[in-house]
């Protein structure tokens, strides 16, 4: 056979396809056949523009729209603005004695993240604090906590000289009051924030705060300073506040206040000393008081300003008041003879009492022996509008012009509903309430030429003016009849002071207790002045419910003045008059 014609395919020769051939056979292969649809490379492009499109809008938000807010997010991770602290003002008595002053003192603070737990037993008990308690506070999760405020040098120094990692000082400052409980209520206190609290300290705050200033640096990431950024803003220190209390008298105020209600087993007592020259309060204390430097147990008691806050019915005290106003109107004069026989007098349903059946008396001694009959004969002959307006024109039921908290306005009614036992008993102290320093004020009419002088605690402030609210003959008439009180037969013999002629009225009012009038409770009360032959100061004084058996006005509170005004007159250089 011949090879040739062999029937193997593999030895048969391969023939040439067609070129036409051989393109339908690529075009049918599947590999190669498209089958994507052809939307598919529009919605590409499409995706790719609006991405672009998306990233210049954002571009010019944050470059254009909103570039400052990005530009302060920037800064605040390297700059940063330091207060300039500024020191709170001083307080100071008349003469320049120091009564607040802020003192240097440090903050201790901790990072938890260094802190050595080892080293919690050494520290606690370097700063005085329970080591569960500090342990727990250096288990918290923020980056630093404070341990301990108002930390002295000499303490703040031992902590530096450990040289403990975690722990860092902070410069602060403590409020310290050299004066103590003695002046505590005029001074006040602040908080921990050095923000005012009570007394001088509350009502001016805002003068006392000063400005604080800053200053713009830029820190490295370890919270160093690198830099500083334009000029700092200097801080403005607070004002020095000067009162017109004089420390030496607030001190002996206090003193003679204290023995006396201790004495008397009193509940409180006030004391009040009045410049009789223009109204500036020279001392005004109270009891119980408190340690403004070491408040851990105040209550609320000791905290009670009794002499500007606590109103009550000013009793005796007030009966020079409608003595002057009843001569003022010719009604009277001081030698005008009154019958207060029996010792009694009836007025509708009601019974007016004195102490004893005084018989016929002059009104000078009407107010010497405190008669309730002469007095209440002498109100019912007056006008009651005329009345209310004289008790207006001396302060009565108006707050005091003070930079104070909480001066209290007192109580008197409006007129058109008096009754006419209620205008008798106004006029020997019932049926009206003043607080100590409105009583004090009233006597500076009579201390002068008849003008009425309102107080004042803060030296360049202004005041309102003086008020002629008697005249000047009137004003010298009650300054005798004061002075006779003090006489072997006037009720405050007690006060008298040796070598000086002192004038004064007491007082002794039932307290009321609900709707009734209690009947073992008084406040025993004296107002006065010295010397005599020219009034420098006004003193008042109030016990609250003495329980040792005495309760008179002249008895327990009468001693008081005495002590007070004899060494005044010492501290002033006032020669005796007697």
């Amino acid at each position: 056979m011949n090879p040739t014609d062999s029937d193997d395919p593999a030895t048969k020769p391969r023939t040439a396809a067609p070129a036409n051939e051989k393109v339908r056979t690529h075009a049918r292969n599947a590999l190669l056949e498209g089958r994507l649809p052809k939307w598919r490379s529009s919605f590409v492009v499409l995706l790719i523009f609006t991405a672009f499109a998306a990233l210049a809008g954002r571009a010019v938000w944050v470059q254009v729209l909103n570039r400052n807010f990005y530009i302060a997010e920037g800064q605040k991770r390297y700059q940063r603005t330091l207060e300039l602290t500024a020191t709170r003002g001083r307080i100071v008595d008349r003469n320049g004695a120091l009564l607040a002053v802020s003192l240097g003192t440090y903050e201790i603070w901790a990072t938890p993240s260094r802190f050595d737990i080892a080293t919690v037993p050494p520290i606690a008990r370097m700063i005085d604090m329970p080591e569960a308690e500090l342990t727990r506070r250096l288990g918290t999760s923020r980056s630093f906590v404070l341990l301990k405020r108002q930390v002295d040098a000499e303490l703040a120094a031992r902590v530096a000289q450990t040289g403990l990692a975690g722990v860092t000082l902070v410069a602060d400052t403590k409020r310290f009051y050299p004066e103590g409980a003695s002046a505590a209520h005029i001074v006040g206190f602040t908080d921990s924030e050095d923000q005012g609290q009570e007394g001088v300290e509350l009502a001016a705050n805002d003068r006392l705060m000063g400005v604080h200033g800053r200053r713009e640096v830029i820190r490295d990431r370890l919270g160093r300073v690198v830099s500083e950024i334009g000029e700092p803003e200097q801080a403005e220190n607070g004002e020095t506040i000067q009162l017109t209390i004089d420390k030496r008298i607030q001190q002996l105020a206090h003193t003679q206040l204290a023995a006396a209600v201790l004495k008397h087993r009193a509940r409180a007592g006030s004391v009040v000393v009045l410049d009789a020259k223009n109204g500036e309060i020279l001392a005004l204390a109270n009891y119980p008081t408190f340690d403004p430097n070491d408040r851990a147990r105040l209550t609320g008691e000791q905290l009670r300003n009794r002499a500007l806050t606590d109103t009550f019915e000013p009793g005796s005290t007030i009966k020079p008041l409608v003595a002057a106003l009843a001569i003022d109107l010719g009604l009277v004069r001081p030698d005008t003879r009154i019958d207060t026989s029996p010792g009694t007098f009836k007025l509708g349903t009601h019974v007016i009492h004195d102490t004893s059946n005084h018989g016929v008396i002059t009104v000078s001694e009407a107010v010497q022996m405190s008669s309730n009959v002469a007095l209440t004969k002498l109100s019912l002959r007056i006008r009651p509008e005329t009345v209310w307006d004289k008790y207006r024109e001396y302060g009565i039921g108006r707050a005091p012009d003070l930079t104070f908290p909480g001066a209290a306005t007192g109580r008197l009614r409006a007129f058109e509903r008096w009754k006419p036992i209620e205008q008798a008993t106004m006029a020997y102290g019932y049926g009206l309430s003043l607080s100590l320093l409105q009583i004090a004020q009233v006597y500076t009419a009579y201390a002068g030429t008849g003008e009425f002088k309102p107080a004042s605690l803060v030296r360049g402030e202004p005041v309102a003016g003086a008020v002629q609210v008697t005249k000047p003959a009137t004003a010298a008439a009650v300054r005798d009849m004061l002075e006779l009180a003090m006489g072997p037969r006037g009720t405050g013999r007690a006060a008298t002071v040796v070598g000086y002629r002192v004038g004064g009225k007491t007082g002794t009012a039932r307290k009321l207790v609900g709707r009734s009038y209690a009947a073992n409770k008084y406040r025993a009360s004296f107002v006065g002045m010295a010397p005599m032959s020219d009034p420098k100061v006004i003193v008042a004084v109030m016990i609250d419910e003495p329980s040792d058996g005495a309760y008179y006005g002249g008895t327990v509170a009468g001693p008081v003045f005495s002590g007070v005004v004899g060494a005044t007159m010492q501290l002033l250089g006032v020669p005796p008059d007697a």
